[in-house]
């Protein structure tokens, strides 16, 4: 008994010095979450049935108008519980295409839409988001509202049609075609901010004709699982890809180049559960934007953009190559951009966060990982809280963390940091890094726990070269 009882006491011991030893912490890896967000990307599938656009009286050849043809293939296929809508080789003229649920439109090979570049095509108006605020506008020219399971696949051409003689003089640049006598959006822009501002309700906001607000190329507004794949997207009025408070979404192998105003390449608004893989852009703005309303109305839903994925993309020409904002309002989570290859003298930022004060929002958990870069123009990291307006809502920054990031030929800067003193970007994370060829090292003012590791710019090394004041 007495030996029994020397066991147990033996055995309690070993097992409260066991509990007593310090556990070892893991590193935080902020890509432990990868994996759990693509799990909730799913591509939707389709029933295998296809619908032939010539067959509801399409007509190729690119000078009869196959609006309604279209609309009644869509319809069709959708009635019959959902397939492909093919849209076979040849080119069709179309004003704006809607898509139902359960519909796939598909473009063949060497297939065509030529978007009609007469705005009348694009009425009735419907319920859309530009720049970020809510409105009644011409539709876009792909447009689908509160639909699930659509598609819009295929190696064939979306042609938007679009140059300096149509919609790109819209936006009042001399060297997009505007000049004296014809319109412009300038009005209709001020209009729709001060009516955001006043929160007038959206059935009194309208635009289209008269107003000169271009619609975006394709537009899915409250939709759920949605598949864009192989096609390529050519002279769009607008904003190219542009789901809005939507779910799950996967862009793929997509290839835009279009060169006009503001022709974002991919822009989700307020998504969650968004992939955005193997792209091209060439685009005249940013290459991927992401976005969540513009002042109230971001902030009134408060539906932040998150789970978002960008990776084996190559970004050309554009504003930035992953951008976050401006119309931020709503915030943003959790980004992971990987296996990126950028260059071009135009591209002026490899990662920016831009917002204001009259915007505000939160962007947070953003992860940028093994991106090579030719050159740029102004500078890889940029960090600004003063774009354009300043107001009473102070925005957030924190937890970015950028690694293996190697630029040959830099431009300005290697980072830039422009905050409030009063909410300082937090916890940037720069690691592995090579960035050569800039002109100095840093722009920046107010920031709390940056941390470089491991980090070379134009071959020195990271330690002392942070500054906590503007260069």
């Amino acid at each position: 008994m007495k030996n029994h009882w020397i066991c147990l006491f033996i055995v309690f011991g070993l097992l409260h010095a066991s509990c007593q030893q310090p556990k070892e912490e893991k590193e935080f890896d902020p890509w432990d979450g990868l994996q759990s967000v693509l799990d909730q990307i799913v591509a939707p599938e389709f029933e295998d049935r296809e619908f032939l656009i010539g067959d509801f009286g399409a007509k190729e050849g690119g000078e009869f108008l196959n609006t309604e043809a279209i609309k009644n293939a869509i319809k069709a296929c959708h009635e019959a519980g959902g397939g492909k809508v093919i849209v076979p080789k040849g080119t069709y003229l179309t004003g704006a295409v809607h898509l139902l649920s359960n519909v796939n439109l598909h473009l063949e090979e060497g297939a065509t839409l030529l978007f009609s570049d007469n705005p009348e095509d694009y009425l009735p108006l419907v319920h859309s988001r530009w720049e970020g605020m809510e409105l009644m506008n011409y539709s876009p020219f792909i447009y689908a509202n509160g639909q699930e399971n659509i598609g819009l696949t295929g190696k064939g051409v979306l042609d938007g049609n679009s140059s300096i003689e149509n919609w790109w003089y819209w936006c009042g640049a001399r060297h997009y075609g505007w000049e004296e006598g014809k319109g412009t959006q300038t009005p209709a822009r001020k209009l729709l901010h001060q009516m955001v501002a006043d929160r007038v309700p959206l059935d009194e906001r309208i635009f289209g004709e008269g107003h000169f607000l271009r619609p975006q190329f394709v537009q899915f507004y409250e939709c759920k699982n949605i598949l864009i794949q192989d096609i390529t997207l050519l002279n769009s009025p607008m904003w190219n890809i542009h789901p809005i408070l939507s779910e799950n979404i996967t862009v793929e192998r997509v290839r835009v180049e279009t060169l006009g105003p503001n022709n974002d390449g991919c822009n989700p608004e307020a998504c969650k559960n968004v992939l955005i893989k193997d792209c091209y852009f060439d685009t005249g703005d940013d290459c991927i934007a992401i976005k969540s309303g513009r002042n109230e109305d971001g902030r009134d839903p408060g539906v932040a953009s998150e789970n978002i994925v960008i990776e084996g993309c190559t970004m050309k020409e554009g504003h930035g190559g992953v951008v976050i904002g401006s119309e931020i309002s709503g915030g943003a989570k959790n980004i992971f951009a990987q296996n990126l290859v950028m260059s071009s003298p135009n591209l002026d930022r490899v990662l920016r966060i831009k917002t204001s004060s009259k915007r505000g929002g939160t962007v947070e958990n953003v992860y940028m990982r093994n991106v090579k870069v030719g050159t740029y123009k102004e500078a890889a990291v940029r960090f600004n809280m003063f774009y354009e307006e300043e107001g009473d809502h102070i925005p957030t920054i924190k937890n970015i963390y950028v690694d293996n990031l190697e630029v040959e030929d830099g431009g300005k800067y290697a980072v830039m940091i422009n905050a409030y003193e009063s909410s300082p970007v937090e916890n940037f994370v720069m690691t592995n890094t090579t960035i050569n060829g800039v002109d100095q090292h840093f722009k920046t003012n107010h920031f709390k726990d940056v941390t470089f590791k491991n980090v070379k710019i134009n071959g020195e090394t990271s330690e002392g070269l942070v500054k906590t004041e503007e260069e």
